[in-house]
């Protein structure tokens, strides 16, 4: 079974050669005026909206995990149709890009779902946040493996384990889905996700619960919370609002993106 697209043409383009100008205009405007942070890292928080608005943020983590080499990876995201309690572990055996199918890291799923008694719920994995994450893995992570997660209601450390899990493994790493605060005006949406970026930037769990508005900040908080068991530490690469795009300041949604590595 094959994972379809249901998002293209309306998140990212269904067309390969405009995904490429996309990815190639990203990384133009950030070449021209900052340097890639020299790190690795196994680990990333990205942003799920339409490329216009977020796919900048997003390009950058990808860019800092092209240079690790992983060959595994599992994408975590929140369901935002489906309403149910867990995490839904995606039974596909690929997963449709525009640039051709990423394979199903078999191997991971078994073990998961094995490990932790995760099983499949097929109608969350329509889901826009962890799709758009596959044209950048299929164009930046060659040869790849992947596992879609999906959750719905669930304690942040129910997933922390299963990202302990999977990032102690050599050739395993992990991508989790959020956008920010929603719908305030940018003066207010920048306040609300200050508290968020204070919070990843300092692995500070209670700060995370004082104002953040994360639609995925289940997941957020599950990456903190692994963070911090294994010695890991963040960095910030990315942080603006749909109004850099729209020039909309009155309704804006925040997007961040960030790296994990070996403190």
């Amino acid at each position: 079974m094959t994972r379809e697209m249901s998002v293209a043409g309306a998140f990212y383009p269904a067309s390969p050669a405009e995904l490429e100008q996309y990815f190639e205009h990203f990384s133009k405007i950030y070449d021209e005026h900052l340097t890639l942070p020299n790190v690795q890292s196994k680990a990333v928080i990205v942003p799920h909206a339409g490329y216009v608005y977020s796919g900048y943020t997003a390009n950058i983590a990808f860019r800092i995990l092209q240079k690790s080499h992983i060959k595994n990876y599992i994408v975590i995201g929140p369901s935002h149709k489906v309403g149910f309690e867990g995490v839904s572990l995606c039974p596909a055996k690929s997963y449709a890009t525009p640039f051709g199918d990423i394979q199903s890291s078999d191997k991971l799923v078994e073990e998961l779902r094995d490990k932790f008694n995760l099983g499949a719920i097929l109608n969350p994995h329509a889901e826009h946040s962890t799709e758009v994450q596959f044209p950048f893995i299929k164009h930046y992570l060659k040869n790849v493996n992947i596992v879609e997660l999906v959750y719905g209601q669930v304690e942040p450390e129910f997933i922390s384990l299963i990202i302990d899990f999977v990032l102690e493994k050599e050739d395993c790493g992990v991508i989790i889905s959020t956008d920010l605060s929603h719908f305030y005006a940018l003066q207010d949406a920048n306040k609300l996700d200050n508290i968020c970026l204070s919070a990843i930037n300092n692995l500070d769990i209670n700060s995370l619960h004082r104002g953040c508005e994360a639609c995925g900040m289940i997941g957020v908080e599950a990456m903190l919370l692994s963070a911090r068991r294994l010695d890991l530490k963040s960095t910030i690469l990315d942080y603006r609002t749909s109004a850099d795009a729209s020039n909309d300041t009155t309704r804006v949604v925040g997007y961040v993106s960030a790296c994990f590595n070996g403190s």
